[in-house]
């Protein structure tokens, strides 16, 4: 066998075991008025395991871009236990409130002055053991990303994030750096910038990663106001692929 063939072989089992994978997974949404949600001290353990803030009384970690209205937050349950966490802010020109651009302006008022928009993750922590009984964690909770930058039909998905982990994010998502590292906040380690271009990269990352496609359906329910209690949603993507893999065939035969 080649090694292309194997590489695609590889690739292929990876997204089928990533597809079984969720179907134990549930993504619930914390409210605004929930501040010791334990997505808030899931954050503050992962921090201070590595010394990257201060200690705190409260044993949570949270900040006023929690309140944003634009802000989406999320834990992400395994067997009903919860694993990682992530936030993101849905950024337009109309509401500009994002941890990202706090600290690169110059580079994102302008996207936004141009009638860009983009999605901002932020806080991306995990718990320490499902961390490492679970390598593909990331993919799990940065589907929460994939579908958001979808649902809003957004120009870019941006990341902050550390120069160790920026290799991930350009070969996943085709990710270019665009900014300087710099600090933010109480984190004792600096951020770089990178984004990628949603319409660009959409396709291509669907094809290779399956299991970041989602139904509307699904999308809507993660993402819709956050008028009543918390949301419990199961992923759709074994759903979603089946109905990708259907369309294609279609297509072929039209």
């Amino acid at each position: 066998m080649s090694s292309a063939l194997q590489g695609q072989s590889s690739s292929s089992r990876f997204a089928e075991t990533l597809i079984d994978l969720l179907d134990r997974v549930e993504y619930r949404r914390v409210s605004v008025d929930q501040q010791f949600d334990p997505v808030y001290r899931l954050r503050y353990e992962a921090y201070r395991r590595e010394d990257f803030i201060p200690v705190n009384s409260q044993q949570v970690t949270r900040d006023s871009y929690d309140d944003a209205d634009n802000c989406y937050c999320f834990g992400v349950y395994i067997d009903g236990n919860l694993v990682s966490s992530l936030r993101f802010h849905h950024v337009t020109p109309e509401n500009r409130q994002s941890p990202s651009r706090t600290i690169w302006p110059e580079i994102l008022d302008p996207a936004l002055d141009r009638g860009d928009s983009y999605i901002d993750p932020s806080r991306f922590t995990a718990d320490h053991d499902a961390s490492l009984a679970l390598p593909a964690l990331p993919y799990l909770t940065l589907r929460i990303v994939a579908m958001a930058s979808e649902h809003f039909a957004v120009r870019y998905c941006i990341a902050s994030v550390r120069a160790e982990h920026a290799a991930f994010y350009r070969r996943v998502f085709g990710s270019e750096r665009l900014g300087d590292e710099r600090f933010w906040g109480e984190l004792r380690f600096p951020v770089c910038l990178y984004a990628a271009d949603v319409p660009t990269i959409r396709n291509r990352v669907a094809d290779r990663f399956p299991f970041f496609m989602s139904t509307p359906e699904e999308r809507a329910a993660l993402f819709a106001p956050d008028s009543g209690p918390r949301r419990i949603v199961s992923p759709s993507a074994r759903l979603a692929h089946r109905l990708r893999v259907i369309e294609n065939q279609h297509a072929e035969v039209d």
